[in-house]
Formats: C-alpha cells, structure tokens, sequence
C-alpha cells in the first residue's frame, strides 16, 4: 500500500528534527541515479580540489577575504535589481 504525499509529509513534521533530517537526507538521495557512485562522486570532488589548490600555489587566481567576496556578491545582487 502507498501513502499519498501529504500524509507522508505530515506524518513526517510529527517527527523530531534529527528523524527529519535522516529522512530528507535519504529522501534526497534516493534521487541520484542508481549509476552515480559515490566514489566516482568522491573522485570527481577530489580532482576539483587539487585543481582548485594549485591554483591557489601557482598564483592563478585572486584570492580575496570573506568581506570582500560579500562586498562584490551584494554588488552583483545591486546590480541584478536594478
């Protein structure tokens, strides 16, 4: 027998939020293809890493502070309202 939506989701704020958590989290992948394996996921991640930290070595790219990144992440929201 399967439950409709809304009465999972119900069923679901009925339980604490470490349950919810552990359910969503399953919910959410159960949605990746059966033929994405976390390993292969891991490998992929890994890669962009070590490219992403040469970068930084090799002098590449500009690193900038926390304040800074928010500073031009609010320019460019400005910039997209107006």
């Amino acid at each position: 027998m399967s439950l409709p939506a809304d009465e999972v989701f119900r069923a679901g704020l009925e339980l604490d939020l470490d349950e919810r958590a552990v359910v969503a989290h399953s919910l959410l992948a159960s949605l990746h293809p059966q033929g994405a394996a976390q390993a292969d996921l891991d490998e992929t991640w890994k890669a962009e890493l070590r490219r992403r930290i040469l970068e930084i070595e090799d002098g590449s790219i500009e690193l900038v502070s926390g304040e800074e990144s928010q500073a031009r992440v609010r320019r460019l929201l400005a910039d997209l309202r107006s």
